[in-house]
């Protein structure tokens, strides 16, 4: 080892041992490894975990009459978009439907239209003439109040779809005007056109009548077959007797994974351990990073993610681009008892600049020790995970959380063999023939959404700022 003395200069003799010459004797401080990558986990912190046994968490529901809340998708080419013939059975009368022939003939007859805004596309009280799938774009709902004043009664946009209640009735009319708030690409199928193929199809009429047939049934508001009460009466009237009805095929959910084979080879497990065991911290910062895996697919999963779980009228879109506070009422207006708004933070941001420009401060509240930002009192977490656009769009989610609240949990199961946290085990799987130790490492989690409800989507949700901000 070869030491570099400090040069003395004429005009600067050091009287001292250098700094850096001292540290050649000294221990150093050394911190633990640090993770960037390592964010807050809010939603992981908020759910309710419950308990799992056997893998599998069956949510048995009353019997639901209404099907088909799913989105449309569409093959776009260019400037040219057509329906996936499939995807037509997203519609509820259509849901059981599984000619594919009779479906590709159907989407072979809808037409493509390019609209500019305040094109009215359907008028209220007008006969229902005609289905409409929303490719790209806006638009508005609009009805008419006690008093003649036009009210909003919600928004469409991609995926989206109206009319399809002429396929169960021919005196169907329009419940509301529908007017396009922005340019808007649409695909129609005419009455005339769809009846057509329904006479040459006879299973498509025997598959509509049964669907009529079902929709006649009682039912309540959200499509839950009813629970004959009586109340009121005087007497003693014959009273109706009744039942609760389950649904037959309840949604199960099998705990999802993610896992990892974490290798060191022995030489740094032997030689390199202080100050800072070598296996310790690889096995955290591994652990770390299953973490994050797993909120990630808490939000985005295809078949568990809470993104991908929502049900379609549970689903509202931005009216003006940014998150208002007009917006964000209208998300808590649709449950009781929001216990959380999950949002990207760059959407708390621009909902901020919203409440800005109205003079609102809403007063954060504290979880945990930390402050909040919050509306309504419910507090606004951030949650990196969910996406944002291309376009600069993105999601604003509004949870009911636990079992007794018939909410949004996390499945997970403990006490399984080799546990090194709830859920999570560590198996030593032996030592290579290149001396390199390997470790099996498995996170075992799922979430539910115990009723419709319990989980809300804002979509459309623009956070890029504005030119004249």
């Amino acid at each position: 080892m070869t030491i570099e003395l400090p040069i003395e200069t004429e005009n600067h003799a050091r009287k001292s041992l250098s700094t850096g010459a001292a540290q050649v004797l000294a221990h150093s401080t050394k911190s633990e490894p640090q993770m960037q990558g390592i964010s807050s986990r809010w939603l992981t912190r908020a759910l309710p975990w419950v308990q799992v046994h056997g893998g599998v968490y069956r949510v048995n529901r009353r019997l639901t009459h209404t099907l088909g809340n799913g989105e449309i998708e569409f093959d776009v080419d260019g400037p040219r978009a057509t329906v996936i013939p499939e995807e037509l059975r997203e519609m509820a009368a259509l849901r059981e439907f599984e000619d594919e022939e009779v479906l590709a003939a159907l989407a072979r007859r809808f037409e493509q239209s390019d609209l500019d805004p305040d094109t009215v596309v359907a008028e209220f009280g007008n006969p229902m003439d005609q289905i409409i799938l929303v490719v790209h774009g806006k638009l508005s709902k609009m009805g008419t109040g006690k008093f003649g004043e036009v009210t909003r009664l919600g928004i469409l946009s991609d995926g989206d779809y109206f009319g399809d209640s002429m396929l169960l009735d021919n005196d169907a009319i329009w419940p509301a005007t529908v007017k396009t708030l922005t340019p808007t690409t649409v695909l129609t199928l005419a009455r005339a056109d769809f009846e057509r193929i329904a006479d040459e199809a006879p299973a498509l009429r025997e598959q509509l009548s049964r669907v009529s047939a079902r929709s006649q049934r009682p039912q309540n508001k959200h499509g839950e077959a009813n629970i004959e009460i009586a109340s009121g009466h005087s007497g003693e009237p014959l009273l109706e007797g009744t039942f609760v009805d389950y649904d037959a095929s309840p949604r199960e959910y099998e705990l999802s994974l993610a896992q990892t084979v974490l290798r060191v080879h022995t030489r740094v497990a032997d030689l390199f351990n202080e100050p800072h065991n070598q296996i310790e911290q690889q096995l955290r910062l591994t652990i770390e990073a299953l973490y994050e895996r797993r909120e990630n697919d808490l939000v985005n999963n295809p078949d568990f993610g809470l993104l991908h779980n929502c049900d379609l009228k549970q689903r509202i879109y931005s009216e003006s681009g940014g998150p208002t506070p007009d917006d964000m009422d209208e998300l808590l207006s649709m449950r009781r008892s929001t216990k959380l708004f999950l949002a990207h933070p760059k959407a708390i941001a621009a909902f901020g600049r919203e409440c800005n420009k109205r003079g609102l401060y809403p007063d954060p509240v504290e979880v945990d020790g930390h402050r909040v930002p919050a509306w309504r009192g419910v507090p606004i977490f951030p949650c990196g995970k969910i996406p944002v656009s291309e376009a600069q769009t993105t999601s604003i989610l509004a949870l009911r959380t636990g079992e007794k609240e018939q909410g949004v949990i996390g499945l997970h199961q403990t006490g399984i063999p080799d546990e090194y946290a709830p859920s999570l085990n560590v198996r030593f799987k032996g030592i290579d023939d290149q001396s390199i130790i390997s470790y099996l490492i498995s996170c075992y989690y799922s979430a539910a959404v115990l009723v419709p409800d319990a989980l809300g989507i804002l979509d459309n949700v623009l956070v890029a700022r504005h030119a004249a901000e």
